[in-house]
């Protein structure tokens, strides 16, 4: 992001000075051309009432969410517990198998999901198709020879086809278990291996020949998308009774075994998470629940999302569940190019994301880089602010401790909506009013601004050995900058050394254990260490502060938490990644790596583009911005945590190499190893 005014300075008006409101603001960006205009948030919300369950129809009128208060456990003068019951109670038969036949038979003719085609066109499948789909697939499976308890491994981006075998997967009663489509042959092999994985599907040829080629005894089925194999196995099928199905479906109960969900392993090799259907069905009933505006319709727009990020990830797959539970039209992005990416939201334009940090700095940063190209970033800068004490102001209205946006700044904000906003959620499809927001914190800054741009964040936080979201912002309750509350049915609690602590029917049960076919019990009490370092404040939010197992701890002795300030540095346009060390150093410094995009704008507005990446790693004008991002990430913290000096690498960090994990994550160990020389050099 930006170099821009602080959050704090931002929350400290509601009022928009006259230079703010000039009309000389306008600027365009090249985007698909823009939807209606959204309307601001509203400054004051209304009383919520109670949803309905999650099988209403997603384009049904229905109230409000239901609110729950948190219930809070003070110890010393501090919040150390927070829960909120469940809004639904747990599901007491059945599994996640059952959720296209339930729709088939309730709303045949609802869309469920769509396809993109060869022409460009986005043509709706509804739930009597998809069910029939699944049943010809499972079938297939059968007459395959895959029998219940067998482990089936999916292997592709994000497709219709992976969402068609994972529901075809569970109606024959196996066990799915997802690999990243970027996986290096090792990868796979190990996660193969470990889940004992009988079968996998993979999306393209490559894919097929890396699985191929490894040595896997007991993987004795291999089925690719791309060369037919849906209809292959369709094909297969066509001789396997209905009552074949039928009885494998009914065999399943809540507590049987959906998925081996593997961890990214940043500290040493993926470990398979058991999670059952209870585990997803406890999950996203809450969220239907819970998140109203984004699973049910509450205007004549029906609720749809087109999912990017990878099925792979718990966190999409949570959502891929979700949408179906509540019959969310659902439409599948596989390339996360940036003009592939635009064009499928353009086409199929979602009312909701599901989106990472990087995603919403992208756009806003793309937005700011073409406001400067054509002269006006300062117009573009002026719009943000606006943004901010607006998303802010409203915040404050929420939690009774302001009384929203003034006459003026609502004034303000109207006149930049579409001059800068409606082309921001234009970049979004144009449809976009709410985005589910995780994977890393977004910060308070950006979080105000999509608030005050028209596009409500609800920001959670969870792993993969919670099914995805344990806590999640609530609507109608924001605390820009927090994880929110513990999703209905969750409790979090803060260990004397400040590790967060989860509970809840989401929360899995242990680890798989290869040899003997079964979890190892993971949880202490029903509580669940996450190795995540956090606190609650007097309202029961949720802030993450960083990793346990990533605090620094000085030559000097004093602790420090290295995520506030990477997530920071992260942000700017110009930082791709940041690496904070110190660990028995005298003083805090930092490893950066420049972001392509972001780099090409600099040195084309700057006249560099035939600089190397080697030559601009020394360029003093670059260094100086540089050294402007790290002096604002340091003002987030004492002189004592902030960081001393940094080095520009000339190189980007990557799966490929092995300094990233297939969820993008920093292996820490492997950056130290590599790039030895370099940190000893800023301690010289």
């Amino acid at each position: 992001m930006s170099a821009d005014v602080p959050a704090d300075a931002e929350a400290s008006s509601t009022r928009a000075t006259p230079s703010e409101m000039s009309p000389q603001a306008s600027w365009q960006l090249p985007l698909p051309p823009p939807a209606e205009p959204v309307s601001a948030p509203a400054p004051v919300p209304e009383s919520p009432t109670a949803s309905p369950s999650p099988a209403t129809p997603a384009t049904a009128a229905a109230p409000q969410p239901a609110h729950v208060e948190p219930e809070k456990l003070w110890v010393d003068g501090v919040v150390r517990q927070v829960s909120v019951p469940p809004l639904v109670p747990p599901v007491p038969e059945g599994s996640l198998a059952d959720i296209p036949f339930d729709n088939a038979r309730y709303a045949p003719d609802d869309a469920v999901l769509s396809r993109k085609h060869p022409d460009g066109r986005w043509r709706d499948v509804t739930a009597a198709v998809f069910a029939d789909e699944v049943r010809a697939v499972a079938k297939g499976l059968i007459a395959e020879g895959l029998r219940p308890g067998d482990r089936l491994a999916i292997m592709a981006r994000t497709t219709y086809e992976w969402t068609l075998v994972d529901f075809a997967a569970w109606a024959a009663g196996l066990v799915t278990v997802p690999v990243y489509p970027t996986s290096s042959a090792f990868q796979a092999r190990w996660i193969l291996q470990d889940s004992g994985a009988v079968a996998c599907a993979v999306e393209s040829e490559e894919q097929a020949r890396l699985v191929a080629s490894e040595q896997l005894p007991d993987l004795v089925r291999l089925w690719t998308f791309d060369t037919g194999a849906v209809d292959a196995l369709r094909a297969a099928g066509a001789g396997v009774p209905d009552e074949e199905l039928d009885a494998r479906r009914a065999a399943l109960t809540p507590d049987s075994v959906a998925t081996l969900a593997y961890t990214s392993g940043t500290t040493g090799g993926p470990k398979g998470c058991v999670l059952t259907h209870a585990n997803f069905f406890a999950e996203v009933d809450n969220c239907i629940e819970l998140l109203h505006p984004v699973f049910k319709s509450v205007s004549k727009e029906p609720a749809s999302t087109l999912l990017f990020l990878p099925l792979s990830h718990v966190f999409g797959r949570m959502v891929s569940v979700g949408c179906l539970r509540a019959r969310v039209r659902l439409g599948h992005a596989p390339s996360l190019r940036t003009d592939d990416l635009i064009a499928d939201l353009a086409g199929f334009r979602p009312t909701f994301l599901l989106a990472i940090p990087y995603v919403l700095e992208k756009v806003f940063n793309t937005g700011r880089a073409t406001a400067e190209k054509l002269g006006r970033a300062a117009s573009f800068d002026r719009a943000a602010r606006i943004a901010r004490r607006y998303g802010t102001a409203v915040e404050a209205a929420a939690a009774g401790t302001g009384p929203g946006p003034g006459l003026p700044l609502r004034a303000a904000r109207a006149l930049y909506d579409p001059l800068v906003y409606r082309r921001i959620r234009a970049a979004l499809g144009g449809k976009v009013v709410q985005a589910i927001c995780g994977g890393s914190p977004l910060g308070r800054p950006l979080a105000a601004f999509y608030a005050g741009a028209g596009i409500t964040i609800f920001e959670g936080y969870g792993l993969t050995e919670t099914t995805a979201a344990a806590t999640v912002t609530p609507p109608l309750r924001p605390r820009l900058g927090t994880v929110g509350w513990p999703l209905p049915g969750t409790s979090v609690r803060i260990a004397d050394d400040g590790e967060v602590l989860l509970r809840g029917g989401q929360v899995f049960t242990g680890y798989w254990d290869t040899e003997h076919g079964e979890p190892v019990p993971a949880l202490d009490e029903d509580w669940f260490a996450t190795g995540d370092l956090g606190a609650l404040d007097n309202e029961g939010y949720l802030t993450i502060t960083g990793r346990k197992k990533d605090i620094i701890v000085t030559s000097a002795g004093k602790s420090v938490a290295p995520a506030p300030l990477e997530d920071w540095l992260r942000a700017h346009p110009l930082i791709g990644q940041a690496l904070v060390l110190g660990d028995n150093r005298p003083y805090v410094t930092a490893l950066i790596t420049l972001e392509g995009d972001g780099l090409a704008h600099w040195c084309q507005m700057k006249k560099k583009e035939r600089l190397t990446r080697e030559e601009l790693v020394r360029d003093e004008e670059l260094l100086a911005v540089l050294q402007r991002a790290v002096d604002e990430a340091n003002r987030l913290v004492s002189r004592a945590e902030s960081i001393r000096r940094f080095r520009v690498l000339p190189v980007s960090f990557s799966e490929q190499s092995g300094q990233l994990t297939p969820s993008l994550k920093v292996r820490r160990a492997a950056v130290v190893e590599e790039f030895a020389a370099e940190i000893d050099e800023l301690y010289a």
